[in-house]
């Protein structure tokens, strides 16, 4: 069995991968104080509770959040006697390398996505992932993440608009019923939504217009729903995107290592 790790800014996902579909998906904060032993009490916990009895042979990890990583290895290598494949690392390989400026790091995550979305849809593919930061990865034709645009996301907007103005109260984002406010907290959610609507729909025409091509947009990340109900903006929705992206790219590493 595989245990996919994606460790975001906020959140860090545990999966467990049988090799045909995820078994189950276990959720928690991200927090880089968190030791190995209370990573494992937190996993065994939740699994016993679902009723899942399985034996790991397999981890692989990707982290934005550096700090987290070594305790994911110990993690790893303690309770289930193996050494982690970590995204991004040089002793990790990818189906397709990415082309981007020479010395650049490219984002675990944004390589995860793109492997997992070229996998599923093929080339030619703007991917828009609503997470602490919304970001547009590209894909090419062969599958190569070729760049991007990275944005501020959505509730980290709401939560600098509170912090920064006294007068505006902390709001969550919901679709507004009109687009002029008439009180406080429809004026801020209809400035987000549709502020961001407009922000992911501009974007994504300017990439097919400097790619000159047209271009499929998968949308991941919890509020892709949110705005494609209202909006229509993506080809296509992922809500496991990351986690099948690091399933490809463990079974390349398997298959090629």
């Amino acid at each position: 069995m595989l245990l996919a790790i994606d460790c975001g800014n906020t959140n860090t996902v545990f999966a467990i991968w049988d090799g045909e579909q995820f078994l189950c998906t276990l959720r928690t904060s991200t927090h880089h104080a968190r030791t190995a032993d209370a990573y494992f009490t937190w996993y065994s916990t939740l699994v016993k509770h679902y009723g899942i009895e399985v034996e790991i042979d397999d981890v692989i990890i990707s982290s934005t959040v550096p700090r987290v990583v070594y305790n994911l290895r110990v993690f790893s290598d303690r309770f289930f006697g193996c050494r982690p494949i970590v995204v991004g690392k040089p002793d990790c390989l990818l189906p397709h390398e990415p082309r981007v400026d020479l010395g650049t790091q490219v984002g675990p995550d944004r390589l995860v996505n793109a492997a997992g979305a070229f996998d599923r849809h093929g080339g030619d593919l703007i991917v828009v992932d609503f997470g602490t930061a919304t970001t547009f990865d590209v894909v090419a034709s062969d599958g190569a993440y070729i760049g991007g645009v990275i944005a501020p996301g959505v509730n980290l907007s709401l939560e600098a608009l509170h912090m920064a103005a006294a007068a505006l109260p902390h709001v969550d984002i919901s679709v507004p019923q009109k687009v002029i406010g008439t009180n406080t907290v429809g004026c801020m959610q209809s400035g987000i939504f549709w502020g961001y609507v407009g922000l992911v729909r501009e974007i994504c025409t300017r990439v097919k217009a400097e790619r000159d091509r047209d271009m499929r947009v998968i949308a991941t990340g919890g509020l892709a729903p949110l705005f494609q109900h209202s909006a229509d903006l993506f080809d296509e929705m992922e809500e496991d995107l990351t986690m099948h992206g690091l399933t490809v790219i463990h079974k390349y590493n398997k298959d090629n290592g």
